[in-house]
């Protein structure tokens, strides 16, 4: 497996284990930005560890809780990580485990692959467009090479089911709900199931959910690495604006609407 790839899941793996520190404490630290979202001591934790790993690539890092250049300076990158230390604060709050770590490698806008790793529940996503991806088994103190053996190709076979759609826990939309009505019209029963962080596009990824439509706001760092898990397990991940897969290190780090399915 590339060098790369590794070293985005071995950050994500000990991201994961100084999160589970603070999220089994007493005292998670809750700060809010200027934009009233929640910050935790976990965000900052996973923050610097995640940079310890990758800085040292010569790669740049566009990170949620890291210092975010001027569009003319990144720009001039052909590749970069994105990374969101922890997806999914309010779910780490609230102590539901549905958040995750998120490291992605962007070549020339589009992902080259990535890693969603949520540690409460003991799996890692990875994706290398081109190559494949997998589902895999973490175990507390398991290494890298350990953690490759218990790897299982995505998608899945989930079986015979009803079309699932799944759709966020905290940011469910009017809109989103037009897209289910819609398609109950064209597939018959339809199963919504509500879920965290980047797990939804991982959910997609992996067969167990049929689609993932997003029209509420996200940002490039929320989406990057589940993006590239999508698209090494065969599903697209469309901006409603082009029509074409969302791309990355754009002017605007705000994402337009998208819709998560596997291709056609």
């Amino acid at each position: 497996m590339n060098d790369w790839i590794n070293l985005a899941l071995e950050a994500s793996l000990e991201a994961g284990q100084a999160i589970m520190d603070i999220y089994e404490s007493d005292d998670v630290g809750i700060e809010y930005k200027a934009d009233a979202s929640p910050l935790t001591r976990a965000d900052r934790a996973a923050h610097h560890v995640i940079l310890r790993h990758l800085e040292p690539t010569g790669i740049p890092v566009l990170s949620e809780e890291g210092k975010h250049m001027p569009f003319e300076d990144r720009s001039q990158w052909d590749e970069l990580w994105i990374v969101d230390p922890v997806d999914g604060t309010k779910e780490f709050i609230k102590r539901n485990g549905e958040f995750t770590v998120n490291i992605a490698l962007v070549r020339h806008g589009r992902v080259a692959g990535g890693v969603v790793f949520a540690p409460v529940l003991g799996h890692a996503y990875v994706g290398v467009v081109g190559e494949g991806a997998w589902r895999l088994d973490v175990s507390t103190g398991a290494d890298v090479d350990a953690t490759w053996n218990t790897r299982v190709s995505l998608p899945v076979d989930s079986g015979k089911r009803a079309f699932t759609v799944v759709a966020s826990r905290s940011h469910m939309s009017p809109e989103t709900q037009v897209y289910v009505e819609e398609a109950k019209s064209i597939h018959g029963e339809v199963n919504l199931i509500s879920k965290g962080s980047s797990l939804k596009l991982c959910m997609v990824a992996e067969g167990t959910a049929d689609a993932y439509p997003r029209f509420a706001p996200t940002m490039e760092w929320d989406t990057a690495a589940g993006q590239a898990v999508c698209e090494a397990a065969g599903c697209d991940v469309i901006d409603q604006n082009t029509g074409e897969p969302m791309r990355y290190n754009r002017e605007e780090l705000l994402n337009a609407w998208f819709l998560v399915a596997r291709s056609s």
